[in-house]
């Protein structure tokens, strides 16, 4: 019987790896989102009807957080994760047969600054500040309801290393030289900032703030040992055992891509720059270090759990 799979925003370099990988593998996979999907955002029937009997659902909705907080892409930011699941909640709710398994993106950001040990599903301690509050009330949303017939998996993805990622940009700096640490400092902040919750304060010094990563094969590995693991639910670090930090990243990236310096950049250049290019510099401060430990528990073996490898593996494509 052919698998039916779900994915809802499925327009990311995420989404479009996935419904690849699972239509070569021969399922039927249809889509939710807006305009051109199989059932669209706001017509809760339509994706019930779609939901109705399907295999799997994999949410990956959202605005992407690599913009300016503003107050309109801040309120948008949390509409776009917490509405549409809900939304998804809903339509579940209206089916006959529910999907058996729900797996909703979530994100490694919800830990606090962390450069003096890691964070585990068991151990972690939860941070604080807008990006941390949306991941909260992401989760929040996706455990509230009662869905007896539908496991539930919120993936708490570290940065995702594919082709379209974040890698893109980073690439383009290292090979115009400027592949060097981003390294934090002190900066001025302002009311409105403090009060939303948008502010990076200085903590980690010499670009050793960590940096969790997984490649987004393993992304695909992790939902398809979920599903055959019946007794996996609730949150699940998906991220590399071996993360390393922002001083170690570029400089495996650099020996990627043969470019044999790279300038560093102080954080001074860094919120000039995000300001010119409109992002903000808590993506590449904030020291991320997650670890998988309920996965690895379980015996998930990472199809790349080294850094210089899974970058080959990237750049070579």
């Amino acid at each position: 019987m052919t698998d039916h799979v779900v994915i809802a925003g499925a327009s990311g370099f995420i989404g479009r790896y996935l419904a690849d990988a699972f239509r070569a593998e021969g399922a039927r996979v249809s889509t939710v989102g807006r305009s051109g999907a199989d059932a669209e955002w706001g017509d809760t029937a339509a994706i019930a009807r779609l939901l109705d009997g399907a295999d799997l659902l994999v949410n990956l909705a959202g605005k992407s957080v690599n913009c300016r907080y503003t107050p309109a892409n801040r309120v948008e930011i949390l509409r776009s994760r917490v509405d549409t699941t809900r939304e998804l909640a809903s339509a579940i709710r209206a089916c006959a047969t529910p999907p058996p398994l729900w797996i909703n993106s979530s994100t490694a950001t919800i830990y606090r600054h962390a450069d003096d040990r890691p964070m585990t599903e068991s151990t972690g301690e939860l941070g604080k500040g807008f990006s941390v509050s949306v991941a909260k009330a992401w989760e929040e949303a996706f455990f509230a309801e009662d869905l007896p017939g539908t496991r539930r998996v919120a993936l708490r993805m570290a940065i995702v290393l594919g082709d379209g990622s974040a890698l893109v940009p980073l690439r383009r700096l290292a090979r115009l030289g400027l592949g060097g640490p981003q390294l934090d400092g002190p900066w001025f902040s302002t009311p409105a900032r403090l009060a939303a919750g948008t502010y990076h304060a200085f903590r980690t010094p010499n670009g050793r703030q960590r940096f969790s990563w997984i490649h987004i094969a393993d992304v695909l590995g992790i939902i398809r040992f979920v599903r055959e693991h019946e007794d996996i639910d609730g949150v699940v670090n998906a991220s590399s055992p071996n993360p390393t930090d922002n001083v170690g990243f570029m400089a495996r990236l650099r020996d990627v891509l043969g470019v044999p310096f790279g300038l560093a950049a102080p954080r001074w250049m860094l919120e000039v720059g995000s300001a010119l290019i409109r992002t903000e510099t808590e993506l590449v401060l904030k020291s991320r270090w997650v670890v998988p430990e309920r996965l690895e528990a379980a015996g998930y073996t990472f199809e790349h759990p080294v850094l210089d490898r899974a970058l080959r593996d990237i750049v070579g494509r």
